[in-house]
């Protein structure tokens, strides 16, 4: 009987951590889209550096500029992200939690709102990063750096 009771238990966990765990995988496939905006952003900075050596003062300025507009797009996704894998970190506690709670038989009902909502607000500001990212690459994309 003990060992039923354990299995109900578990599976009820099992279940409560489902929902959780889908917006892991969300928040996942955010972190890519954001690694991969970071990695377009190093690269051409790279490029745009090796460029400086051999090109005319007037152009130099140009690059330059453009340079700022990398650096400013690159600090953007560089807190994204962090903002992103602390939420992505925080559901991983919710779910940590949860699962405690049910074998444990602990009321954990406020950690996990206050666990939640925090991952949520970090979720919320790394959109927002990712926002004005996309702003910013597509303001030089219509106006010039």
């Amino acid at each position: 009987m003990n060992s039923g009771i354990a299995v109900l238990t578990i599976s009820h966990a099992i279940q409560q951590a489902v929902a959780p765990v889908f917006l892991l995988a969300g928040i996942g496939a955010m972190l890519n889209v954001l690694t991969n905006r970071l990695a377009r952003i190093i690269d051409r900075s790279r490029l745009l550096h090796a460029r400086l050596e051999s090109v005319s003062e007037e152009k130099a300025k140009v690059i330059h500029q453009e340079l700022a507009v990398l650096t400013k797009r690159g600090r953007v996704v560089h807190r994204a992200i962090g903002f992103a894998t602390t939420s992505a970190l925080l559901v991983c506690v919710v779910i940590a939690v949860l699962f405690i709670s049910a074998i444990a038989q602990w009321s954990s009902g406020v950690v996990v709102v206050g666990l939640f909502v925090l991952a949520m607000g970090c979720l919320i500001i790394a959109l927002s990063g990712f926002l004005r990212e996309i702003q910013l690459a597509t303001r030089v994309m219509l106006n010039g750096p």
